[in-house]
């Protein structure tokens, strides 16, 4: 398999989900679980699919092949767990990041903490679901030094409700004719709302420096 193929595989696994199956079977639950956990985990790896993953593993689930309680859980724990070394990740190379580099100026890390000082919890949560912010958010929370148990109150409820939904919504609404018929327009409209707040922010701070 040539470099170009298996980048295609890798930036759309979702699409491939039903040859995952096929060929690895069992170990395809840890296979998701390892794509959940990059896409959260690794600041470096936010092309990996999520909402769409999460939401085609919800369809896969509902024709039997998965089972709803296991990847449930395995889907729920790579999230919690990758936030939390995500934020690991920036805790220690955080202040390093930033008295090393001339891009990045100390005063830049001194808003970082206390804007998660202020907004952390609420930011944390809502990253979940928004593609690349939700990479980079718990990164983000280490450097600027939130408190711990602060962070993983907030990561664990957000990562439990981010997959309940989107897996949830695939299970019970996949199968219906309009979803199963205009299935890759699903998805594109999932990645849309996912990007919404996202495009809204960027829509909000250019009317305010408009203004």
């Amino acid at each position: 398999m040539e470099l170009d193929q298996i980048l295609n595989f890798v930036f759309n696994i979702d699409r491939y989900l039903s040859d995952i199956i096929r060929i690895f079977g069992p170990l395809s639950y840890l296979i998701l679980f390892i794509v959940i956990f990059l896409e959260t985990g690794i600041v470096l790896a936010p092309f990996l699919p999520g909402d769409s993953l999460l939401f085609i593993v919800g369809v896969f689930t509902a024709h039997g092949s998965f089972n709803l309680a296991l990847i449930y859980a395995f889907l729920v724990i790579a999230a919690i767990l990758g936030d939390s070394v995500n934020y690991v990740i920036g805790s220690y190379f955080g202040e390093n990041v930033f008295s090393r580099s001339r891009l990045f100026k100390r005063e830049y890390l001194e808003k970082t903490k206390k804007f998660y000082a202020k907004h952390g919890g609420k930011t944390i949560f809502f990253a979940r679901f928004i593609p690349i912010i939700r990479t980079f958010a718990p990164f983000v929370a280490g450097v600027g030094k939130m408190p711990y148990k602060k962070f993983i109150s907030y990561n664990v409820i957000g990562g439990i409700v981010w997959v309940s939904f989107f897996l949830l919504a695939g299970y019970f609404f996949g199968e219906i004719p309009f979803v199963k018929e205009n299935f890759s327009l699903v998805v594109l409209i999932i990645i849309l709302i996912s990007l919404l707040p996202l495009i809204l922010g960027i829509l909000k701070n250019i009317k305010n420096k408009n203004t």
